[in-house]
């Protein structure tokens, strides 16, 4: 028998935060299950309801599985693999597991992704070979960083590839893993995580989520490419969700901005069209950063 411990996803880590740690350290196996989770799936909720750091908890917990899934298919793959773990291989861990508050269209999951859903990244849409930028989304996110990318095709001619992040901690955990082993057998044929093969090269990267930006840029270090992270930074506030998303830079019209300014910075497209994006979408160039707002 597995527990489940359904709950608040900013408030589990604040009032028990003590709890799960005394779990782990006795080995503790089950699922912790953040609801609401977020900084702006919580319409009109305000600075204590709306969660973007639980992940980055979760993930400094050893022996937990920080998860942070788009779909009702990606949560069914990762809770079958996490109850397979804990049950049928008896490993001593345990997931933490977001769920978002807002309804979206549920599609079917690729055919082949399941293991790379458990990895923590899978590519949805790809361009090929003409690929100028890769978009990463997560959760609830996933849909606006998907919007944007017909966005930068239709609008600006810029062609993209998609992917969905499930985790970032378990990105970083193996990459992290695979640069110690190879720092320990320097002569021996490195090993190459699953974020380097899947992001291997020098196209530029736009990672986006509803979490604070430390959350992704756990695993720029691991990367040759331009990382540039967009998320919730600040404390949260009480609107609706497009008006949240529009504060916090982290809806569809940022993520093409900034697409276009790191296409730019890397010499792939005029620096006017960020300029042009800006006048075209409303964006207020002066106004405060979230976290300073």
């Amino acid at each position: 028998m597995l527990p489940f411990y359904i709950y608040y996803s900013m408030f589990g880590f604040q009032r028990v935060g003590d709890l799960i740690w005394a779990a782990a350290d006795q080995r503790a196996r089950g699922f912790l299950l953040g609801a609401t989770a977020g900084r702006t799936t919580l319409g009109g909720e305000g600075l204590q309801h709306q969660d973007g750091s639980s992940l980055l908890v979760a993930a400094q917990v050893p022996n937990c599985r920080a998860y942070d899934p788009a779909t009702a298919g990606e949560l069914a793959v990762l809770m079958d693999h996490g109850m397979r773990r804990m049950l049928e291989d008896e490993e001593d861990v345990f997931y933490y597991l977001t769920l978002m508050n807002e309804n979206q269209p549920q599609p079917s999951l690729p055919e082949g992704v399941a293991a790379d859903v458990v990895r923590g990244l899978y590519r949805l849409t790809t361009a090929g070979a003409a690929a100028q930028v890769r978009l990463l989304g997560s959760g609830t996110l996933l849909a606006e960083v998907q919007a944007a990318a017909t966005m930068l095709r239709d609008d600006w001619g810029v062609l993209s590839e998609v992917w969905s992040a499930t985790s970032y901690s378990e990105l970083a955990r193996e990459a992290r893993e695979c640069r110690r082993w190879n720092r320990l057998h320097a002569t021996a044929a490195p090993r190459v995580s699953h974020l380097q093969q899947c992001l291997a090269g020098s196209l530029p990267v736009v990672a986006t989520s509803d979490w604070v930006c430390a959350w992704p840029h756990t695993v720029a270090a691991f990367l040759d490419a331009p990382f540039a992270a967009l998320g919730t930074d600040g404390f949260g506030r009480s609107d609706t969700r497009a008006a949240l998303r529009g504060f916090f830079e982290i809806d569809r019209r940022h993520v093409v901005l900034t697409a276009l300014a790191e296409l730019a910075r890397a010499g792939s497209v005029d620096a006017s069209l960020a300029d042009q994006a800006v006048s075209r979408y409303g964006i207020d160039p002066e106004a405060p950063p979230s976290w300073q707002a």
